[in-house]
């Protein structure tokens, strides 16, 4: 196996996911050529794959990272714009072949603007520009081995809906072993970000309507906020990931920005939401947060050890984004983190 010579922390990484597979695990996020010399460690000479995808980074044991594979390139040909860099990519062993699940965009094509009772809404913040609705989803491509390369199961139109601005789109089975496509429905259309879910057959084509889950608003520290310019829309909803408890419960963990002055637009966080019953389409109850400071976007990884770990990135809105680990402890009432 090729050696991986780079600690974690030298690897950029937004919305990490790991895969666990033989002899080591897979690191998947996006890169763009364009920007390849800020993507890769310092002191790196692995070339520039062409154009805009998804790379995945191998390592023997989660703390060493290396040897870099371009596993998705968006295609020149498909409903995306191939120019703009994919978001939130992940990996799942589905039956005899591999499933990636990405968020592609289309800055050209524009989605109806934001409106309430006639009312235009238009979205901005500072630092960070206009937020007009544009063509935004997530789709699913399939490799028979997890280092690709992966190809569109659908290349002319998301497996979100068409006239969605959705995002961060993960694969699970609901209790009755059917699947599902869980995403989140982008505020910058909705003021109140959701979390959706849209049926799949098994051949993992879209079988249904979208069925709203929850909202960001619903988020437990929002109980507790007094009333201010700190506590005001926009709610975000970023990647759901789907966790069984012990006992039964199902637990989802997601992203979000909780109200703190101290940081621009938000503490970015990691929270959890709890569906006692076990379904995948609740009731959704509201738990406490995770893992704060800035960090979010994570995912859980049972390790070749059989820990359970969540694998998040902190510095949100920094130059300097990094992956990093925490030991997590499942429990028939919610999860609880520590870093490792």
């Amino acid at each position: 196996m090729t050696s991986a010579p780079h600690p974690l922390d030298d690897v950029p990484c937004h919305d990490p996911y790991v895969l666990a597979v033989e002899g080591g695990y897979l690191l998947y996020t996006a890169y763009d050529s364009g920007r390849w010399q800020r993507q890769i460690p310092e002191g790196s000479d692995y070339p520039a794959p062409p154009g805009t995808g998804v790379l995945a980074w191998w390592s023997p044991d989660l703390v060493s990272w290396g040897s870099p594979t371009a596993v998705f390139t968006v295609p020149q040909d498909c409903w995306a714009d191939p120019s703009v860099a994919p978001w939130a990519p992940e990996v799942h062993a589905w039956g005899d072949r591999y499933v990636l699940a990405t968020t592609l965009h289309n800055p050209a094509e524009r989605l109806p603007e934001v409106t309430q009772r006639t009312t235009r809404i238009a979205m901005s913040s500072d630092g960070w520009g206009d937020f007009t609705p544009v063509r935004r989803g997530t789709v699913l491509a399939v490799a028979d081995d997890p280092r690709g390369p992966f190809q569109l199961l659908d290349p002319q139109r998301p497996h979100t809906p068409w006239s969605f601005m959705a995002l961060d789109g993960t694969l699970t089975r609901d209790e009755r072993g059917a699947p599902w496509l869980v995403y989140a429905h982008e505020w910058v259309q909705t003021v109140d970000g959701t979390m959706e879910a849209v049926p799949l057959d098994e051949d993992l084509r879209v079988a249904g309507d979208p069925v709203h889950l929850f909202r960001a608003s619903e988020a437990s520290w929002f109980r507790d906020v007094t009333p201010s310019t700190h506590a005001l829309a926009p709610y975000v909803t970023d990647g759901p990931q789907l966790h069984q408890l012990p006992g039964g419960a199902l637990a989802m963990i997601w992203a979000s920005y909780r109200p703190d002055p101290s940081f621009t637009g938000g503490e970015y966080v990691e929270t959890q939401a709890i569906s006692p019953s076990g379904s995948l389409l609740g009731p959704w109850h509201q738990g406490e947060v995770l893992v704060g400071g800035n960090a979010g976007h994570g995912m859980l990884l049972t390790t070749h050890d059989g820990d359970l770990v969540l694998v998040l990135h902190r510095g949100m809105g920094t130059p300097r984004v990094r992956a990093e680990v925490h030991d997590i402890t499942s429990t028939p009432s919610g999860l609880h983190a520590t870093h490792q």
